[in-house]
């Protein structure tokens, strides 16, 4: 099932530096979910001034429990960057473009 995923960063100064000291161990998570044809295209929400404030996604997972166990154990939501209270979860199908 595919999902589209939208997640803000918590709102604090401290936040960007969290950021910075997961991203590399976030990126790993992503190259795999990737290779397991998880993780279909996605990268982060940026504010007017470029800083990155959160994250959007379309993924493919079994289903919407197995997604969130995914979110919750990704590295921007242990290492307190993705506020899990700004989770949006929509159920959609991806268009793939090279068969239109």
């Amino acid at each position: 099932m595919q999902f589209h995923v939208v997640i803000r960063d918590f709102a604090t100064s401290e936040t960007p530096a969290r950021r910075t000291a997961v991203r590399g161990a976030h990126l790993e998570g992503v190259k795999r979910l990737y290779r397991e044809g998880r993780f279909l295209a996605g990268g982060p929400l940026l504010d007017a001034q470029g800083v990155m404030v959160g994250s959007a996604m379309f993924v493919d997972f079994p289903d919407e429990a197995a997604l969130r166990a995914r979110l919750a154990a990704d590295p921007y939501t242990t290492g307190k960057v993705w506020d899990p209270a700004t989770i949006s979860i929509q159920p959609m199908i991806v268009a793939d473009t090279r068969k239109l």
